[in-house]
Formats: C-alpha cells, sequence, structure tokens
C-alpha cells in the first residue's frame, strides 16, 4: 500500500534543502562571539633603541653650559670594589653649577640617600622615562615634588653629598627606562653617553 500525503521519505530535493540549512546555521554559528577572546600582550624586556622621549635630540645637557667633549663614558665602571657597576654617567664640574631638566617632566622625588646624598628625579611627561640626578648641593628653590617642569629649568646644582667625596664636586646623571607601574626608584638604567655625545652645551 503506498503512502501518500507527504509522510513518505525526504524527496532527493528534501535531502538536499536540509543539507544546505544545516550547513548554512553552522556558518552561521561559526560567525557568533561566546566571550573575548584571550589577548596576549608580549612583555617587553629591554628598553627601545631611541634616547628618552623619542630621540636624542630631546635630551638636554644635565649641566647648563657643559661643554660634550668634556664627557667621560663611564658606564659599567667598577664601584665599592666591584660589588657593583656604575649606571650613569658622572659630570665634573664646580660646586654650585646649575643642573637642568634634561627633559620635560615631572620632578617624581626628592630623597637623601648614604650613597647619592641629595638626589632628584624626573618622570618624562609621557612616563617611560626617569632622569636621576645625584649628589647635588642643593635643590633650587621653588622646586618640589609634583611640580612640573620645563627642559633646560634649572632644578638644583652641583654639589659632593652622599659618597661623592669631600671636594669631589660632580652631577651623577642617570636614565632609566620605565616600564608601566615602576615606581621612582625601579627601572631599567640606560647608558647616558650616547644620549649625550655630540651635544653642544645649549642643545
Amino acid at each position: 500500500m503506498s503512502r501518500r500525503g507527504g509522510r513518505g521519505p525526504l524527496s532527493r530535493f528534501g535531502w538536499v534543502m536540509l543539507a544546505l540549512i544545516v550547513i548554512g546555521v553552522g556558518g552561521f554559528l561559526s560567525m557568533l562571539s561566546f566571550g573575548p577572546a584571550e589577548v596576549v600582550v608580549p612583555e617587553v624586556t629591554a628598553p627601545p633603541r631611541q634616547a628618552a622621549a623619542g630621540s636624542s635630540a630631546a635630551l638636554a645637557m644635565p649641566i647648563a653650559g657643559y661643554p660634550a667633549t668634556a664627557l667621560h663614558r663611564d658606564w659599567g665602571d667598577p664601584r665599592e670594589g666591584g660589588k657593583r657597576k656604575h649606571q650613569g654617567i658622572d659630570l665634573m664640574a664646580p660646586s654650585g653649577t646649575p643642573v637642568v631638566a634634561a627633559l620635560p617632566g615631572t620632578v617624581e622625588k626628592l630623597f637623601d640617600s648614604e650613597r647619592g646624598g641629595h638626589t632628584l628625579y624626573i618622570r618624562s611627561l609621557d612616563r617611560r622615562w626617569s632622569l636621576y640626578y645625584a649628589h647635588l648641593k642643593g635643590y633650587a628653590p621653588d622646586v618640589a615634588e609634583g611640580q612640573r617642569v620645563a627642559r633646560g629649568q634649572v632644578v638644583g646644582y652641583v654639589g659632593d653629598t652622599g659618597n661623592a667625596g669631600a671636594g669631589n664636586t660632580h652631577l651623577h646623571f642617570g636614565v632609566s627606562w620605565m616600564r608601566a607601574g615602576d615606581r621612582w626608584y625601579q627601572g631599567e638604567p640606560v647608558d647616558p653617553y650616547p644620549l649625550l655625545a655630540g651635544k653642544t652645551a645649549s642643545s
């Protein structure tokens, strides 16, 4: 007895239509997002090969009128009998010589330490760089933590405080590359010499 009224098996056309519907639904579901995909941000482990704030032209000489020809590269020199290495550059100058902000930024910390004596930290406006000034005789009268400073603005004076040694007046100048969340005493030190070499006293 034949079956009629659409109750029999699907026709070939019906099977084809069903397959197309399944494929279409599957494709649609594959385009749906069921939650944010995990985004892996690679950790940067070394500072970019550039000077502070983007180029070496942005970094002013940290002692007013200091000739680039007088710079001496002492990065990595042994200190304290080899217990640590020098991470900065020493600029020899008479006591009281004005020290200036080498970058526009914010005075992040004024700090007295056994090694550095009167020290000052300036964070660049983009917060990626920190400038460290040590062995200061004192700070400029209007300098305070949280204060914005312009490039070339006097922030302190050369001295011999800390472990510099009496009469050994100089500025220890350090540059550090800062990661997000780094505080004033953190960061990765960068050799300042190539950032300052070749500059004129007014640059």
